[in-house]
């Protein structure tokens, strides 16, 4: 499969672009900024955008959504509970001192359970709220990799003090939704390097005790 990292925007969120070798359709999670760079590692591997994953509705996850889906025709995914903080993105782009991004519209909605599929790989949407209400992270079974948005970082979490953020809920969701998956998993955390599952359990003092 291929996969590919590129950190966009203010903030390097990591944006991932992940697509099936035979295929060739890909998919792209949290285009942030700099899409005519996404434009072009889709381009330099030959793929079509098959849709556009959103993990949660702050700015340097969604901000250049709209620019990549009129680049390429690919739908745009999120989960509707992070409608109303998406409704005031013009907020935060105001606290960050950006100008405000395009705003995209959501073409179909993700609920916890759901398989989003790129060829012959599956996607397992996990609804993680706590960062946001509409937090999600992705599975992908045969890859053993998780893209966790902010809800899991490297030896931290993602911070709850932004509208929408629950300190409890985070936790709840860590522990029922990301630490079952085997302890090799390869977390790709919204910003920073990748972890495991495994460390994280081991070493992250916000998890002591789950």
């Amino acid at each position: 499969m291929v996969h590919e990292i590129l950190p966009v925007g203010m903030l390097q969120c990591n944006c991932s672009v992940f697509a099936d070798e035979q295929t060739r359709e890909a998919l792209v999670i949290d285009p942030g900024d700099n899409v005519p760079e996404i434009v072009a590692i889709l381009e330099r591997h030959g793929l079509k955008l098959k849709m556009i994953v959103i993990t949660h509705a702050h700015i340097d996850h969604i901000g250049g959504a709209q620019k990549l889906k009129a680049a390429t025709g690919a739908p745009v995914l999120m989960n509707s509970n992070d409608s109303e903080l998406y409704a005031h993105i013009d907020v935060q782009a105001m606290w960050l001192g950006m100008d405000d991004p395009e705003v995209v519209e959501i073409d179909s909605s993700m609920a916890d359970g759901d398989t989003l599929r790129v060829g012959a790989v599956e996607f397992s949407v996990l609804h993680t709220p706590g960062h946001t209400r509409g937090s999600v992270s992705l599975w992908i079974p045969a890859e053993k990799k998780v893209a966790a948005g902010d809800t899991l970082f490297r030896d931290s979490i993602g911070r709850t003090d932004l509208p929408g953020g629950d300190s409890r809920q985070i936790l709840v969701s860590i522990r029922e939704k990301l630490l079952p998956l085997p302890e090799d998993t390869i977390v790709i955390p919204g910003h920073g390097e990748a972890t495991t599952i495994g460390r994280e359990k081991e070493l992250n003092y916000f998890l002591q005790g789950l």
